[in-house]
């Protein structure tokens, strides 16, 4: 059984506790946040505190907060020698007090509370200072079923600059699309089997060859015709950016 103590209280760090909280191989000791109101409906599956100094003895310590209050909750621990890992994709893993063993326990997802989440759909990546430190967080992900990378903090921060572009600049680009649809009154729910087939073929093939569209085929007068449909300017620039981008990759 592995003992774990999660510290903080936002998407991230709600979806680790009941992931953990459903796997007969792990025990959540306790959740701590510096707002207890938050963790308050939680009281009856798990010891809840808002004081660093109350915390008990448990294998690891998953710091899952802001990136900038990291360094700050890790300075403050009342103990040495423990393993403390904290969520980030860009925070370096040297940011965790050196008193601790310090590691990283990112889940390569995106979180929020209120979808649900299978974990054997998380890749965990995993970076760790002590080499024996490794074993213990890869039980970790493996007991609720998360597939494991072993990264360097490059690989990390690389992976995390990389899930902004598919996640959320993608995201936001639905966004631009529901406020072009909105604006005639057309409706966004059809464009969602093809945000689906979209995703799904480059889980077969490379995002280089699953390119379609105007932008590729140097289709001037639909692009011309996209252009002059566009009202708002920022959607604009948008689209002559990407479409700029498309035609440099495929050399038109």
């Amino acid at each position: 059984m592995i003992s774990v103590t999660l510290l903080g209280a936002g998407n991230v760090a709600t979806h680790l506790f009941k992931t953990f909280n459903n796997s007969n191989q792990i025990a959540v000791k306790q959740w701590f946040n510096r707002s207890i109101d938050a963790i308050e409906p939680f009281k009856n599956d798990v010891a809840i505190t808002d004081d660093l100094n109350t915390l008990q003895d448990a294998d690891i310590y998953i710091i899952a907060v802001s990136d900038d209050a990291i360094a700050d909750i890790s300075s403050q621990l009342p103990f040495e020698n423990k393993l403390v890992v904290h969520t980030s994709g860009s925070v370096n893993v040297h940011d965790l007090n050196a008193k601790n063993r310090r590691g990283v326990f990112y889940p390569l997802q995106t979180f929020s509370k209120s979808a649900e989440m299978d974990f054997v759909n998380v890749p965990i990546c995993i970076e760790t200072l002590v080499k024996t430190d490794y074993p213990i967080l890869k039980a970790l992900a493996v007991a609720v079923g998360s597939p494991v990378r072993k990264v360097n903090s490059e690989q990390r921060r690389t992976l995390h600059l990389a899930a902004v572009f598919v996640n959320n600049f993608t995201n936001q680009l639905y966004r631009v699309a529901h406020e072009i649809t909105e604006s005639e009154e057309a409706e966004f729910d059809f464009l969602k089997p093809l945000i689906l087939e979209t995703a799904k073929k480059v889980q077969n093939m490379s995002p280089y060859l699953a390119q379609t569209g105007p932008a590729k085929r140097n289709d001037k007068k639909t692009i011309k015709k996209h252009l002059k449909l566009l009202k708002n300017d920022q959607h604009k620039d948008i689209y002559n950016l990407l479409t700029q981008s498309i035609k440099d990759t495929h050399g038109r």
